[in-house]
């Protein structure tokens, strides 16, 4: 979604950006080349150079393995390695470069982690605010709310936050899980919590057993010290920050999904 990519055959691949100036792309490198030591291997910018157009070009480690969701394992097993990257970043500590990269293609990090999330929740409820006014019951009374229960979150305790921890960013090796890709959107440092509430509505976003396989995963955190309402509260924030940002006329699947999360 981001640039093109192309193998360049000795363990590298070279990304064109569509929109990005190398200026653009160095916090997130500088985030990744932050990130300690994981159970799985992450991305590495190893060159960043200007186009013929101005544009980024990157030349990057090539990260192989079957996306989760084309890997073909039991549920129980798929379950078991999507949690397991999240209870993985929960021990990793963020350094200075998390909290400098944008989040959501704009500043973040101002202060704390719950007023900095306080704060792009409002920003990005104005942008959605017509439509959630019409879709969303008592949506006003429910922004003040999300926004003071962030606000009085706790401050300490961060891990680094991937943000978009979905079955096709979890690459497979058999039954282990080789690597995640796709930092950068929502990646900051904050709250695992808030890594666990997403990842479990992100497993299944659209299928069938969405809902079923969404309580399972809550219920999975719970089990491993993460609280359930601090979850849904959450799950409220990245549906109000995310409603409209692929669609700023709220026409598709993302934002049926996100009015379902503030309404369930």
């Amino acid at each position: 979604m981001e640039g093109a990519v192309y193998d360049l055959g000795d363990g590298t691949v070279r990304k064109i950006w569509f929109d990005r100036r190398p200026e653009d792309v160095r916090p997130l490198k500088e985030f990744l080349d932050e990130l300690p030591g994981l159970p799985f291997r992450t991305p590495r910018i190893r060159s960043i150079s200007a186009g013929e157009n101005g544009l980024a070009v990157s030349v990057e480690d090539k990260l192989t393995g079957v996306p989760l969701h084309e890997a073909g394992l039991p549920e129980e097993q798929a379950l078991d390695a999507f949690v397991a990257v999240v209870e993985a970043l929960r021990t990793a500590r963020p350094g200075a470069a998390s909290k400098a990269l944008p989040v959501v293609g704009q500043p973040f990090w101002d202060g704390s982690w719950g007023k900095s999330l306080a704060s792009l929740v409002r920003q990005r409820a104005a942008a959605s605010k017509v439509h959630f006014e019409r879709d969303v019951p008592a949506f006003a009374e429910l922004l003040d709310h999300v926004v003071s229960q962030l606000t009085a979150l706790p401050t300490d305790d961060l891990s680094v936050v991937h943000g978009d921890v979905c079955p096709p960013n979890v690459l497979m090796d058999g039954p282990q899980v080789s690597a995640v890709l796709d930092w950068g959107f929502l990646s900051t440092a904050g709250d695992n919590t808030f890594e666990a509430s997403l990842a479990a509505g992100f497993f299944d976003m659209y299928g069938p057993d969405a809902r079923r396989l969404d309580d399972l995963l809550l219920d999975r955190f719970v089990q491993l010290g993460h609280d359930r309402e601090r979850m849904r509260l959450y799950r409220q924030a990245y549906a109000i920050i995310t409603a409209t940002i692929y669609d700023e006329n709220a026409g598709d699947g993302h934002y049926t999904w996100c009015v379902h999360q503030l309404t369930r």
